[in-house]
């Protein structure tokens, strides 16, 4: 399977359970190497379509596909393969697990792949970690468990990234050095980007930045959101 993925909504709907439409026949093209943000009030379903896109639910209507493939024509283990080989995650409650050093949380997707372990250490020190390799995450701050969870993410080189809020715990000066890392690291390996985020700060780091509203995503450009 190559290196790059395109990801495409097609007409895409999500209700929650108690029947209210939060995402409505959506469709969008992603390609690889491309980086955007998603933003949008709260409440209009910006982490349940991560959510969707990353697998980890599944649309009422529509499809969500990698390279032309859909999601729903695999079984869990396909999914689940798929994502553990080729989806870097970032969720906003971290889920970095407690039992593991900081360098073993990092160093899991690589294990989980059978890939050389030593890019682990990089990405600790990449995210400014150097020397908490053996701390536990009892040991960190939000803000630190974030630049955790974002070295675990794009350690093993996956061709989607998906980032909810990821920024949110951090000082300004620090999230713009995640961001340009993400950046600088979709870029690198032809991966495809989404964060979704509040921050306009964060939304203008990308190539793209999208409005999710109950009609639909909405192209923002740039100069617009910085007149805002």
């Amino acid at each position: 399977m190559k290196n790059t993925a395109t990801l495409e909504l097609r007409g895409v709907s999500k209700a929650y359970v108690n029947g209210r439409q939060v995402l409505s026949n959506l469709s969008y093209t992603l390609a690889a190497g491309e980086y955007v943000a998603i933003m949008g009030d709260s409440g209009v379903g910006k982490s349940t379509l991560l959510n969707l896109i990353a697998g980890l639910d599944a649309p009422d209507s529509g499809e969500i596909c990698i390279d032309g493939i859909a999601l729903s024509a695999g079984d869990d283990d396909a999914v689940t393969h798929l994502r553990r080989h080729h989806f870097g995650f970032v969720f906003q409650a971290f889920h970095v697990l407690p039992h593991l050093t900081l360098l073993q949380n990092v160093a899991l997707p690589l294990l989980l792949n059978d890939l050389p372990l030593d890019r682990a250490k990089q990405m600790l020190s990449a995210v400014g970690l150097t020397g908490r390799e053996q701390d536990f995450p009892r040991q960190l701050s939000g803000g630190e468990l974030q630049r955790v969870a974002i070295a675990r993410a794009l350690v093993h080189h996956p061709r989607l990234i998906l980032a909810d809020e990821p920024t949110g715990n951090l000082d300004p000066d620090t999230a713009q050095e995640i961001l340009q890392l993400m950046r600088s690291e979709i870029k690198a390996n032809g991966a495809a980007g989404i964060i979704v985020t509040h921050s306009q700060a964060a939304a203008a780091t990308a190539d793209r930045i999208l409005l999710l509203t109950k009609s639909g995503l909405q192209s923002l450009d740039t100069a617009r959101l910085h007149e805002a």
